[in-house]
């Protein structure tokens, strides 16, 4: 018998997937929280609603996706429910949730190994090399950016044995578009006025948690910690949390339901809470 919600906490989390990643990277994650009571959405980006496998086929939509689009869709479900919900994001789907979380959406936002947004100036040797392999040649900007086998287990899951790692890249992983690599890895920080991946860092939202996995190559605890400290003059709850041991590839490695309570207590714990109106 699932136990009753705490009061006046949001009934409902939406998942936001990386890059690399379809809605199938959260399909542990989606029965876990439904049997503690919760709706939970893992929407995909635009045209991302098939399969795996037919966007190996045919990527034509992963290169010619962009991010404004990619948020509008995102806050258009969002703002289609009942209430304010939990919004958690892996990876650039935690860059995502924090251009949602700008938006003035969600009671409580939690991002997992997440890609920063702009002006956050860390740079890792680990991420370099993480991502080296996307910046090959100017067509790459592009296209549909894939990661072989040995590279995913590098930059994603390499705590994980190489066989496993083989393993998880066969079920979930696909191209990135090659335009965001380039765009928000390597020149967002460099091109003048605000880009789409830009946050006031000091206005007012929801509560957010920066959850980092300490041995994350692609996305590195400074990475995370750089971001969250953008936001020290907003007046929102901003936390960071290192939890050692832990890839990039956290939400589906050994132990994933830990860092699948922790963010979901800590949300529940910070959530904004609906006014209640006076009878």
């Amino acid at each position: 018998m699932t136990a009753p919600l705490p009061a006046g906490a949001p009934d409902t989390i939406v998942l936001v997937h990386g890059l690399w990643m379809t809605p199938r990277s959260w399909e542990h994650w989606v029965p876990y929280y439904e049997a503690k009571g919760y709706r939970v959405l893992a929407p995909a980006y635009p045209g991302f609603e098939v399969e795996v496998e037919a966007l190996r086929a045919d990527p034509s939509v992963i290169a010619a996706l962009t991010v404004p689009d990619t948020v509008d869709h995102l806050a258009g479900i969002i703002e289609g429910l009942d209430a304010p919900p939990i919004i958690i994001g892996h990876s650039f789907g935690g860059t995502l949730t924090q251009l949602l979380l700008a938006r003035g959406l969600g009671a409580a936002g939690v991002v997992i190994d997440s890609a920063p947004t702009e002006n956050v100036y860390v740079t890792p040797p680990s991420q370099l090399r993480a991502l080296l392999p996307t910046f090959t040649h100017p067509s790459t900007r592009h296209e549909a950016v894939s990661f072989t086998p040995e590279q995913f287990h590098y930059a994603f899951a390499n705590t994980l044995s190489r066989e496993d790692s083989d393993a998880a890249w066969e079920r979930y992983a696909i191209g990135a578009p090659g335009s965001w690599l380039w765009a928000y890895g390597l020149i967002a920080n460099f091109k003048p006025g605000h880009q789409e991946t830009w946050v006031d860092y000091d206005a007012d939202r929801a509560p957010l948690l920066f959850l980092a996995g300490g041995e994350d190559h692609i996305m590195p605890p400074s990475v995370n910690r750089g971001n969250a400290k953008k936001y020290g003059r907003s007046p929102a709850v901003t936390e960071y949390v290192e939890i050692p041991g832990r890839s990039h590839w956290t939400c589906a490695e050994p132990g994933w339901e830990s860092v699948a309570d922790r963010a979901l207590e800590w949300a529940v714990a910070h959530a904004v809470r609906p006014a209640v109106e006076a009878g």
